[in-house]
């Protein structure tokens, strides 16, 4: 039996190498790229997942009501931790984790004349107990026991000692202009590539409660991020009304309260609507899960339409097969099994396809993915391959068996009209798909291009930025002077912490105003500042002024910006007395407003306030035309001024449009699927019309003898397949505008969908139709009448 099919298939194979070839090219695209999306789809879903206490493994989130709105967050108090483990029963370890790499900082350690920066974490006792970080060397439950303990990475083991073999070795660090000396205590493998965890070093949260951050011991502070390991069996619906007033014992007067969330689930599904969560990158990840299905689809329907196509070459096999005792069955088998066949060889070609394409993908999407063969991808492989060739296969097979012997013989069965416009239904939905990933490029990429140009309110463009360290902090005043006397230097001032945070960064609740509302929370965005940063990123004063070297008491003023203002119903605000942290204070200025995160985020109420004690990030602008010069005099003036400190320059643009990283990442895949759907889709239409050329070779040839010219039958070939782009432009535009309106509310600055962008998707699909079809329109157009009347 399957001798017989392979081979009547190889038979058939040589007999239409056209259609084989095109229906192998189609399966081979639209398997390589849909096993592509596949593993990227695979690994999304993978992020965080490899933590062996994965089901027990929670993040503590923190819900309050501001102005109406609720708000979420994942920062809370430091002493958080502690009280839930020794107060909850359902607790079995609790943990308090303070990423500063997420801050924007890095932390450089030291091991004689070896420097390195790195990513640093603090930490409670139960951090390598609660996530599965495995140790190389040290103990899971006394390596952060003891203040002055350190984890690190094995790389950095590495880069600093060269060996493994460090425990009991002293390190010495330096954060905020102190020295620090720790002993290593631990060394664990290096960071999954799984994880939204990145760091290389661990210290312990001891030494910044006592030594770093003393005020992180209020309740009244909130930053770190808490995690639990619950005990087998607890109701998480269940703890989450237990704790939902939990901080109410400890600071009667906070606005929060809490929940819980699968740690695991944070990255896929970490935006919120109110207090529910609404999705996140689990968009995305089923946005390209569709597009692959919809791949294999629009191949497998390639297969269907030139196999029922070329119905009429096949009818006398058929007959002749019943006539002399061929069962239904037996014919569905051979249809499926060539179907199967081709559909192995394309998998085969899709494989090679993969092991090219994988780097490139990886670039594109930012991942590691890796092809070898695993028997879970394998296994999947398999399957795809299987369910497409069926699919491919199902139609045409039960269509063609289903002729009566005796018609075929006679030449009387020449197809059915449902055969027919099932076909034409097949086109429509091809290019229907292929009509909405036009659109959905086209706006998304003016989307992004509106995102990177749109005006965020300061001069971003040429400013660097760098971590103030060592002995910069002993006289931050004159090393700003010396930093504006470095050639090529335009401006140089001072920040806490970075202006570009997607989750605003430090915040406070303490400002009081004449007239506000009681029970009225509005968390204000809070930087400190010196007198000459709003000068040196060129921010726009609205009203009043600005701090200045002039003005005798700068500490005793501050900054506001209009969305500060008017959420404080402010319609004067300059002059005005507020209290800060209990402190009088007098607004000297509003600035216009101006962008803190990307345009998802509304525009925060902010509060600038002069502290250049606490400045902890140089911003720099630079003379425009001479980087490369100028950041070389950086690199000299800071190693001169700062010895065994390397300085880690970052462009403010570039921080800002990295913020578009991931929709940039979508746009270049919506681009490649698009193009790869439409190409899918045009070999579709380029076989059938060849075979529609080929069973009116003699009506064409009819009408040039009767005087029709090539024009004419040029048009007559070719408007039955336009007329199905048209009505497949008609159903996709309205779904098109329904997917792209639900995916530009995620912005809370937005372009409109013009409909200049659907007639834009039209013309260009019905030119890619028209200039398809024509190639064998023409060709038979221009084709001798006699030698098509004299065939059979």
């Amino acid at each position: 039996m399957l001798k017989h099919i392979f081979t009547i298939t190889i038979r058939s194979i040589k007999r239409h190498t056209s259609s084989f070839v095109i229906n192998l090219a189609g399966l081979s695209a639209g398997l390589a790229f849909s096993f592509l999306l596949y593993l990227w789809v695979q690994d999304e879903r993978s992020i965080d997942k490899f933590h062996a206490n994965d089901d027990r493994l929670y993040q503590v989130m923190e819900k309050s009501k501001e102005n109406g709105i609720i708000r979420i967050q994942d920062g809370t108090q430091g002493p958080l931790s502690e009280a839930m483990e020794k107060d909850l029963p359902e607790v079995e370890n609790a943990v308090t984790v303070m990423n500063l790499s997420k801050e924007g900082m890095d932390i450089t350690i030291k091991n004689g004349e070896k420097t390195f920066k790195s990513a640093p974490l603090f930490s409670g006792e139960a951090f390598f107990k609660a996530f599965t970080f495995p140790l190389i060397s040290g103990n899971s439950a006394t390596v952060l026991k003891e203040k002055n303990s350190i984890a690190i990475s094995e790389e950095l083991a590495l880069k600093l000692f060269g060996t493994l073999n460090v425990l009991g070795k002293p390190l010495s660090w330096n954060a905020f202009g102190k020295d620090h000396l720790s002993s290593v205590t631990g060394v664990f493998k290096n960071v999954s590539n799984h994880s939204t965890l990145r760091f290389d070093v661990v210290f312990t949260k001891q030494k910044l409660l006592e030594d770093l951050w003393p005020n992180g011991t209020k309740w009244y502070n909130t930053g770190p991020e808490t995690y639990l390991l619950l005990k087998e069996g607890v109701d998480v619906t269940a703890f989450n009304k237990k704790i939902e007033r939990y901080i109410d014992q400890y600071d009667k007067g906070n606005f929060f309260s809490l929940f819980v969330r699968k740690y695991s689930d944070a990255y896929l599904y970490g935006n919120y609507e109110g207090d529910k969560q609404a999705g996140g990158r689990i968009t995305n990840v089923k946005l390209f899960s569709v597009i692959a299905i919809m791949l294999l689809i629009i191949a497998a329907i390639n297969f269907m339409n030139l196999s029922t196509a070329k119905v009429s070459v096949r009818l006398k096999e058929i007959g002749i097969k019943k006539a002399v005792g061929s069962s239904r069955r037996s014919l569905i088998f051979q249809f499926l099994g060539e179907s199967l066949f081709i559909t192995a060889l394309s998998t085969v070609i899709a494989l090679v396809l993969v092991a090219l394409l994988i780097p490139q993908f990886n670039f594109i999407t930012g991942k590691q993915l890796t092809f070898h063969l695993s028997i879970s991808q394998v296994s999947a492989l398999v399957i795809i391959a299987l369910i497409t060739g069926i699919l491919s296969g199902s139609y045409p097979a039960f269509y063609l068996s289903g002729f009566k012997p005796i018609a075929t013989l006679k030449g009387k069965a020449t197809g059915k009209g449902s055969e027919l416009f099932v076909r034409k239904g097949l086109v429509i939905f091809q290019f229907t798909i292929s009509l909405v990933l036009i659109v959905s490029v086209l706006i998304v990429y003016r989307q992004i291009r509106y995102a990177q140009n749109k005006s965020i309110g300061y001069a971003k463009e040429n400013v660097v930025y760098f971590d103030m360290e060592g002995r910069i902090f002993e006289n931050k005043k004159n090393f700003f002077e010396q930093l504006r006397r470095v050639p090529g230097v335009v401006q140089a001032s001072g920040i806490n912490q970075s202006l570009i945070r997607e989750d605003g960064g430090s915040s406070t609740y303490g400002v009081e105003w004449p007239g506000k509302i009681e029970n009225r929370n509005i968390d204000f965005m809070i930087r400190a500042v010196d007198e000459q940063l709003v000068g040196t990123l060129g921010m726009q004063i609205k009203e009043g002024r600005t701090f200045s070297d002039n003005l005798k008491n700068n500490r005793s003023y501050l900054l506001l910006n209009e969305t500060a203002a008017r959420v404080m119903g402010l319609k004067e605000p300059v002059g005005i007395k507020v209290k800060l942290w209990g402190e009088e204070r007098t607004i000297l200025g509003v600035m216009k407003d101006f962008h803190t995160a990307s345009i998802h985020q509304p525009i925060s109420p902010l509060i600038f306030h002069y502290s250049p004690d606490d400045v902890s990030i140089a911003m720099v602008r630079i003379m425009a035309g001479s980087e490369r010069k100028v950041i070389d005099n950086l690199n000299a003036f800071y190693s001169r001024l700062n010895p065994g400190y390397a300085l880690n320059l970052q462009f403010l643009d570039e921080t800002f449009h990295a913020q578009y990283l991931a929709e940039e990442r979508t746009l270049t895949l919506a681009k490649y699927f698009a193009y790869l759907t439409i190409l899918i889709s045009c070999l579709g239409l380029f076989g059938l019309a060849a075979y529609d050329t080929e069973r009116r070779t003699k009506e064409i040839g009819i009408r040039k003898v009767l005087g029709a010219n090539t024009k004419g039958l040029i048009a007559l070939l070719a408007k039955d397949f336009l007329k199905l782009v048209a009505i497949a432009i008609v159903l996709a535009s309205p779904l098109a505008y329904f997917l792209m309106y639900k995916w530009l509310q995620d912005f809370a600055y937005r372009i409109s969908i013009g409909w200049w962008v659907f007639v834009l998707a039209g013309v260009i699909a019905l030119f890619i139709a028209l200039v398809t079809v024509s190639f064998q329109a023409i060709k038979a157009a221009i084709a001798n009448p006699v030698k098509s009347l004299r065939t059979e």
